[in-house]
């Protein structure tokens, strides 16, 4: 039983990489190119991440109800590519409002889907309004790096060190060392970030990589918390081992967001804070 379970074990981690070894080129070549791959590439998954979201939300249903949340996301994305990254949100928050009010259903899934709506349709508008910027290249690379770092060291040390829970209502799994390494891993990055662009490894960079770890780190805790709401695993089966395309880029969402946030108020990507 032990070593079945061992075999298990080892047989998902090795989907996980093979998976990620297919995921990862494609995300650091969109963001690379830019222009029609990016845009494709991010209006294809709004609408996967909002169909596996109107999913989860109905209980393994996809009805009107998802479609209406899908179909909210890929028009904003398809907006933010054309240019107008203010009609993508506002198609975005009227897609939220649609599915809040719908007329059926129950009120807390209704109020969970629209959330939702906004958490997957924002980000996929930020991702391109960030990219059409003379720096977008060097932010969406640094985001990414970012985000998979804190992922994959916060997998890492949780595993190896164990202790005190970080969520246990929501994620009974992670782990406080996990979120420290996390941390840890984004503030390298901000600094090797940093350095590449010839200033300060303890410049703004530096500091808001790890803000933005905090944010990536909210953002898979704030999924696992509607799975366990929904009663389901994962919110699809389309990658291999790793779940739903919205369960690997449910931290990157919120990443995303924060820094479109940032970058609106300050009026230049992080990247060139000094």
């Amino acid at each position: 039983m032990a070593r079945r379970l061992a075999a298990s074990k080892r047989d998902a981690l090795t989907l996980r990489i093979l998976s990620a070894a297919i995921l990862a080129p494609l995300g650091v070549l969109a963001a690379w190119l830019g222009g029609p791959l990016l845009a494709g590439v991010t209006i294809l998954a709004a609408a996967v991440m909002g169909w596996e979201w109107g999913r989860l939300t109905d209980h393994g249903r996809f009805g009107a109800k998802g479609m209406l949340i899908a179909a909210a996301e890929a028009a904003g994305a398809t907006l933010a590519a054309m240019g107008w990254p203010a009609a993508g949100i506002g198609v975005v928050f009227a897609g939220a409002a649609a599915r809040l009010i719908w007329p059926t259903g129950e009120a807390g899934a209704n109020l969970w889907a629209a959330v939702g709506t906004l958490w997957i349709g924002v980000p996929c508008v930020a991702v391109l309004w960030l990219a059409s910027d003379s720096t977008g290249r060097a932010t969406l690379l640094w985001l990414f790096a970012l985000v998979w770092a804190t992922d994959i060291v916060a997998y890492i040390v949780g595993r190896w060190a164990g202790g005190p829970r970080l969520a246990p209502r929501w994620s009974p799994k992670k782990t406080w060392s996990g979120a420290l390494g996390g941390l840890v891993a984004a503030g390298l990055v901000g600094a090797v970030t940093a350095n590449t662009l010839g200033i300060s490894i303890l410049s703004p960079v530096f500091w808001v990589s790890m803000g933005l770890s905090v944010a990536a780190q909210f953002g898979d805790l704030a999924e696992s918390a509607a799975k366990r709401r929904f009663g389901v695993k994962d919110a699809s089966g389309l990658i291999p081992g790793h779940g739903g395309l919205l369960d690997r880029l449910d931290g990157l969402l919120a990443a995303l967001t924060v820094a479109a946030i940032l970058t609106l108020a300050r009026g230049a990507s992080p990247v060139m804070w000094s």
